[in-house]
């Protein structure tokens, strides 16, 4: 079976997770895969530019090098980034192939769609030396939790899928920071809380947490400012980078401004058009990273979201921003109620209506999942 087909045998989403099964198939198969040196990444939002920042020096210096991200906007291919691109369909079918012959048919058929995307990726690129692997919802129960890591970046930790990591900031935090066996770097955390279960952690664990301003000196402070003036990256994106650059300093690994030429990863605050700004971000952090970084301007919002989201208090945080909404329709399960999301606009006192096309008199910004900058870009591609 096609590797495009078999995944379309399995939800996406899942109301409930059985957190014992790839920690009980992966015991049983990790003799056939070559563990290469694991960086993960946990946290809730950063996670894909950090990691591609990471990725792409790591192979401008010469290491064999695969970022493993999630999910992708339109085509599968993206998650799973060797040496400079995207996975080929060859590669991955290959790879499906081979991983079939590793598992029994009752645990091909049982894995989650992550889970099982967690273990091709392995199987995909055997003489990796570095793999960048970004966790999915959270971190302790993560698919990704169970393989040994060198190293664990912390990007900023906020709320997001509340119904599977807690309702407050310490439950959150706990789930994401117990993921952590043995050396992790903070990010800058907006929430005190994080760093208070950082420190717990740390000292009932015995583990080697740093914060990434530790691990960041002089020079590297001056490089920063000029990759960042290079790339045309926005404040929260040169956090990004600055974290990535204290994990290759917390490695010994020397690096140039060059070696991170080509690191943007699509989607993260992404100019499709010299009026129209795509981004993936889904959460109130998300929302006032993207506010911070484009006021005063006005732009008009196309928009839709899932009704897990906290859509009223994003809408809330974006406001200063948007001109009007546009709902975008989204082929999801989970999306919101459209009567929901127009009554929540209507009671911010936003101007709303149905999304057709742009214009070029206006300036948009795509913001508010995957699934809403997947839409924009199918639609678009079709104008």
């Amino acid at each position: 079976m096609l590797l495009e087909d078999f995944l379309f045998t399995k939800p996406l989403y899942y109301e409930r997770i059985d957190y014992t099964r790839m920690p009980r198939v992966y015991s049983r198969v990790k003799t056939f895969l070559n563990i290469p040196k694991i960086i993960h990444l946990v946290g809730t939002n950063g996670k894909g530019t950090t990691g591609r920042f990471l990725a792409t020096a790591l192979y401008a210096l010469g290491f064999k090098t695969m970022h493993y991200t999630s999910p992708h906007i339109l085509k599968f291919n993206e998650r799973i980034w060797i040496n400079g691109r995207d996975a080929d369909d060859k590669l991955l079918q290959d790879a499906h192939l081979n991983l079939q012959n590793i598992l029994t048919p009752s645990e091909s058929n049982e894995l989650s769609y992550f889970e099982y995307t967690t273990l091709l990726c392995l199987v995909a690129y055997q003489e990796c030396e570095y793999l960048v692997m970004e966790a999915g919802l959270g971190g302790e129960y993560d698919a990704t939790a169970v393989f040994d890591k060198i190293l664990t970046l912390v990007t900023p930790i906020s709320f997001d899928h509340e119904a599977f990591l807690g309702s407050s900031i310490k439950e959150i935090a706990s789930t994401k920071l117990n993921s952590i066996q043995n050396n992790a770097i903070l990010a800058k955390q907006i929430e005190e809380e994080v760093y208070e279960v950082a420190t717990l952690i740390a000292k009932e664990k015995n583990l080697n947490i740093k914060n990434y301003n530790e691990l960041l000196y002089d020079n590297d402070k001056e490089k920063i400012n000029k990759i960042a003036k290079s790339l045309k990256l926005e404040n929260y994106l040169i956090e990004n980078l600055s974290l990535c650059i204290s994990a290759l300093n917390f490695l010994n690994i020397k690096y140039r401004e060059s070696n991170f030429l080509n690191s943007k990863l699509f989607g993260r605050f992404t100019y499709v058009k010299e009026n129209v700004i795509v981004d993936v971000g889904h959460n109130p952090l998300a929302a006032k990273a993207i506010k911070d970084a484009l006021i005063p301007d006005k732009f008009i919002l196309v928009y839709n979201s899932y009704k897990d989201k906290d859509y009223k208090k994003i809408l809330q945080i974006l406001k200063p921003i948007i001109k009007s909404v546009q709902i975008i329709a989204i082929n999801e399960q989970r999306v919101a109620s459209n009567e929901q999301l127009k009554k929540t606009l209507k009671d911010l006192e936003i101007q709303y209506c149905s999304f057709e096309e742009i214009t070029q008199d206006e300036k948009y910004l795509v913001f508010g999942s995957f699934s809403v900058v997947e839409a924009f870009m199918n639609i678009n591609k079709r104008a």
